[in-house]
């Protein structure tokens, strides 16, 4: 279904029972995968490939040129998973370079206003808020909250199932499992309710708990030390605590404590 004032590229792929609202706008080299709903006033360009069941809102517009300077004009990309909603207003930009796509995964929500920009990395299951804006290069992991108008700085990670307070400045990386806020953004705590609601095992988070007070709450301020002293714990043997510990000791630009 494709409304009469649409204008869709005939170069553009369109799968099964796609549909295509008012005043929308595909390029020629977009690809929609089936059962894509486009409401109104929708925006997509570029190179830019998305799978099933993606929705999106009026004034929507994915796939815009990157914002880099250093971008010569090569034919870049952007590449997006399955069942991904995007709301009013939301931007998403390809790639710099041709080998280097901009990549959502599945099941994403991303609310109104939210800015992905070029180079982004984003997993599964992520909620970005209204307003929040992803400099380039940033890599979230599956399950993290962005919550309304909080920046986060270029090649940043995000770690997974962690939370970022509302208007918070993120300019390093952010563990996972935790919550941070602030202006700079600083580590508040273990992020329990939403490991609950995703139903981890209370053994599981009792040893994400004891994480947390060795990374973050000794008091000589040393992460070096604060992994070491983690390692030798039976903590460290759990998968999540495992992957927290990876991620600190993987860090290039720090990470948030």
């Amino acid at each position: 279904m494709i409304h009469p004032t649409a204008i869709v590229s005939p170069l553009a792929k369109l799968g099964n029972n796609v549909r295509i609202g008012p005043y929308c706008v595909i390029g020629a080299h977009v690809e929609l995968g089936d059962e894509c709903v486009l409401h109104s006033h929708v925006v997509l360009e570029g190179h830019a490939k998305f799978g099933r069941a993606n929705e999106f809102f009026p004034f929507s517009a994915i796939g815009g040129k990157t914002q880099d300077l250093k971008y010569i004009g090569e034919p870049t990309h952007l590449e997006v998973g399955d069942h991904n909603v995007f709301r009013e207003g939301v931007t998403v930009h390809r790639g710099t370079h041709e080998h280097t796509p901009t990549r959502l995964g599945s099941h994403n929500l991303l609310l109104a206003y939210a800015h992905v920009a070029h180079d982004c990395r984003l997993g599964d299951h992520i909620i970005l808020s209204g307003g929040c804006g992803l400099a380039g290069h940033v890599e979230v992991e599956d399950h993290a909250i962005v919550s309304g108008m909080a920046a986060v700085h270029q090649f940043c990670r995000i770690g997974c199932h962690s939370i970022i307070g509302g208007v918070a400045k993120v300019v390093q990386d952010v563990p996972p499992f935790m919550i941070v806020d602030g202006n700079p953004a600083t580590a508040r705590g273990l992020n329990q309710v939403g490991l609950q609601r995703r139903g981890f095992a209370e053994e599981d988070i009792k040893s994400l708990k004891t994480a947390y007070k060795k990374l973050f709450l000794k008091k000589d301020g040393n992460l070096a030390n604060s992994v070491s002293s983690l390692k030798a714990t039976h903590a460290a043997d759990t998968p999540h605590v495992a992957h927290l510990i990876h991620f600190i000791e993987s860090s290039e630009r720090g990470v948030i404590r």
